[in-house]
């Protein structure tokens, strides 16, 4: 008897895992038709590209990249490679990276130069921060903006994504840390804007987690007063989160992706018509070249 119940409890589970697992497919892939998933109209900045973002809903199955192969990426940009487009440089630590969205060309970076025709860098590395080295050691952002080589790329905007990971480290260092990646984007690509996307709401101790943010802002706005800072913790940005309430399914990167959108243009960043654009250097999916239109 007691085989049979373990025999019916495993069933239901596996038909439990099933149900979610085709839910969670759904919602991606209907997220990105429209904002009726929000429950509400686009707003009026975002003119993006849905199209573009729909392709990245499919199954993607490109080679992975190898260890150090955007080394000639940026000076690729540097001969002339590349659509023409804008350039952007994004660093970053999972968000950036991709994790939750099961696939990392639906991060919300990859997603936000693929809407708007972007020349993209793209740079995460999981645990990374202004302090914190990340999972793979590819950290802190200072490092990261040293590979993806600025004053090659001549990016007109560079963005960082970090500050989740630095919480309880020590507010001076933090505060330190910061204040050197923007001296550093200051003197390798002084024509680009810069842009902050600091802490998101998780489940870190709100007190240390607000301190943190604080802490960057600061040091931000004091090393940069033309620098643009997105705030999603005290901002209390609603995306879809994955399971670890933290990291943004599919379709919170594209929520995510719409807010940055949003938040740039209100900042006054203006980066010249946009070709066909959408040539991407990722750590996570490699090199990529613009999607057909």
């Amino acid at each position: 008897m007691f085989d049979t119940i373990e025999r019916q409890r495993r069933h239901l589970a596996v038909v439990r895992r099933a149900v979610v697992l085709i839910v969670v497919v759904l919602g991606a892939l209907v997220l990105p038709s429209g904002a009726v998933a929000w429950g509400k109209a686009l707003p009026p900045w975002a003119h993006v590209d849905l199209g573009a973002a729909r392709s990245l809903f499919a199954p993607h199955r490109a080679p992975a990249p190898k260890p150090g192969g955007l080394a000639g990426c940026a000076t690729g940009f540097e001969h002339g490679q590349g659509s023409g487009a804008p350039r952007v440089a994004i660093v970053g630590a999972s968000i950036t990276a991709g994790v939750g969205a099961g696939d990392p060309y639906r991060s919300w970076a990859v997603l936000l130069t693929r809407m708007e025709h972007w020349d993209a860098m793209i740079y995460g590395d999981p645990g990374a921060g202004y302090v914190r080295l990340g999972v793979q050691h590819r950290g802190p952002v200072a490092a990261e903006l040293a590979r993806v080589q600025l004053r090659a790329l001549r990016p007109a905007l560079v963005i960082i994504q970090a500050g989740h990971n630095d919480i309880g480290e020590p507010l001076p260092l933090v505060r330190q840390r910061v204040a050197q990646a923007i001296a550093l984007i200051r003197a390798e690509a002084p024509q680009a804007r810069i842009a902050l996307l600091t802490v998101f709401p998780g489940r870190s101790h709100p007190a240390r987690a607000d301190q943190t943010d604080q802490a960057i802002v600061t040091a931000a706005r004091a090393a940069d007063h033309d620098v643009i800072i997105m705030d999603p913790l005290t901002g209390r940005w609603a995306y879809s989160r994955s399971y670890d309430r933290l990291h943004p399914t599919a379709g919170g990167d594209l929520q995510i992706a719409l807010k940055v959108a949003g938040a740039l243009r209100a900042s006054g960043v203006v980066l010249g018509p946009a070709g066909r654009g959408g040539f991407v250097c990722d750590t996570a999916i490699g090199v990529q070249p613009p999607l057909p239109r």
